[in-house]
């Protein structure tokens, strides 16, 4: 007994630091229908109420694939897909609607119990649905006319966040109305999806019958990158095998990841728990696709030669950099930290020192236009620091036309040719005059 209670406080002690990162974050869980017919449902029930009572702000997105397909079948009525999206006419809209109605009123029903000796015991949880997505029709696609099969118009943002601060869940189906006032079927992972963007949401979690994610030795792959998941995705549209629902997540993670979202999380709806370890605790149980480690601050390397002339040309034609022959570059990689994201290298700084006056250069320093709104710049700056503080020098310099003002703010001060080291300043080109600004390490 005494062995168990020790291990109860040490888990819940461990939980603290990842109870106190989700107070107050939002988080987009998409159930598929498969999830919600297993036996496990309840148990998932159980855990969204516990993070809807610590403070978590949840929009719960449910789809119905399953569901509708079993009840076209019984009525006799079978309906075909299109790109994996299914072709719904009047008469399928009819069985969507039902199937998705009668989901959502026994979600609703779930939430709602507060049995005593039940984790739902005292929990009083509104769960809110209403209009607050506006759909559009899919149109035709190689002659295939989608008819009441739609996607995303607009989202009505501010309503929903009125109904989380409120501390309701938000419950989203996968049936929408248009401004004309039809009715359209969408999946639910483009609704999770566009909510977890447009929210700006911190996770985007999905379920599937795995435990996240699977090797091709079936182990569980804890964390993807963008890049990563899409090879995923596209063996499983090569293979056709997709009964799991691990394609359908991939594809609004990948999405949501490279829009913004930092972390999507995809855990299986069988485990009992699997969400409280997912989310609370050092290892997780499942696969992230993540933003934040797609950007990886190194050291170059010579595999890294192409990216960076990539990244420096631009700045080269336009006289903001003095130009570099990849010869050059392959002599001097050693030299060159890098800012790495899903592959694409979109900043660069070098380090040159000299030694015998404690000085070292920071120079060709580049970061990628689409990125330049990040602080990447300062990140690039604190490692050329770091590396020449490692060295033993004493202060660092740059020569800069365009980015005077950027070095003055982080700390530079202007100086004069003569303050450079004699080495830099026999090379110092005074047709280009360029800023000589120097920082004490």
């Amino acid at each position: 007994m005494k062995i168990r209670s020790t291990a109860l406080v040490k888990g819940f002690r461990q939980s603290a630091p990842y109870l106190h990162a989700h107070i107050g974050k939002t988080i987009v869980i998409m159930l598929g229908g498969e999830a919600i017919a297993d036996s496990n449902f309840p148990n998932i029930v159980n855990d969204i109420a516990l993070l809807n009572s610590l403070g978590l702000r949840i929009v719960l997105v449910y789809g119905a694939r399953p569901q509708i397909s079993a009840l076209t079948k019984q009525v006799g009525y079978p309906t075909p897909y299109h790109k994996g999206i299914r072709i719904t006419d009047e008469r399928a809209l009819e069985i969507a609607k039902q199937a998705a109605g009668q989901l959502q009123l026994d979600i609703t029903a779930r939430f709602s119990m507060g049995l005593n000796n039940t984790p739902m015991a005292g929990a009083q949880i509104h769960v809110i649905s209403g209009n607050f997505i506006i759909a559009q029709p899919l149109g035709v696609d190689d002659g295939i006319d989608y008819a009441h099969s739609g996607k995303v118009r607009r989202i009505d943002i501010d309503a929903i966040h009125r109904q989380l601060d409120q501390d309701a869940i938000v419950l989203m189906g996968p049936i929408a109305s248009s401004v004309t006032g039809e009715c359209f079927n969408l999946t639910s992972e483009e609704i999770a999806t566009q909510l977890a963007i447009k929210l700006n949401a911190d996770k985007l979690i999905g379920f599937c019958s795995e435990q996240g994610v699977l090797s091709t030795e079936g182990e569980v792959i804890s964390e993807m990158l963008p890049a990563q998941a899409e090879q995923v995705l596209q063996r499983l549209i090569a293979e056709q095998t997709d009964s799991s629902g691990t394609g359908r997540f991939l594809r609004g993670a990948i999405t949501a990841c490279r829009a913004g979202v930092p972390r999507s999380h995809l855990i299986s709806y069988k485990e009992d728990g699997a969400l409280i370890q997912e989310l609370f605790s050092f290892d997780g149980i499942g696969t992230q696709i993540v933003m934040e480690s797609a950007e990886q601050v190194r050291r170059a390397g010579i595999d890294d030669i192409g990216g960076i002339l990539a990244l420096i040309r631009p700045l080269e034609q336009d006289g903001i950099l003095v130009r570099r022959s990849r010869e050059q570059l392959e002599q001097e990689i050693s030299q060159f930290t890098i800012i790495e994201r899903d592959g694409l290298i979109i900043g660069c700084a070098a380090l040159y020192p000299f030694p015998d006056e404690k000085m070292a250069e920071m120079a060709c320093v580049a970061v990628h236009p689409d990125y330049r709104d990040g602080d990447r710049g300062a990140i690039l700056l604190s490692q050329i620091r770091l590396q020449a503080r490692q060295l033993g020098l004493r202060q660092l310099f740059v020569l800069t036309t365009r980015s005077v003002h950027w070095f003055r703010e982080q700390g530079f001060t202007e100086s004069n040719v003569d303050q450079l080291p004699m080495a830099k300043q026999a090379l110092y080109n005074f047709q280009r005059r360029s800023k000589i600004l120097i920082l004490a390490l």
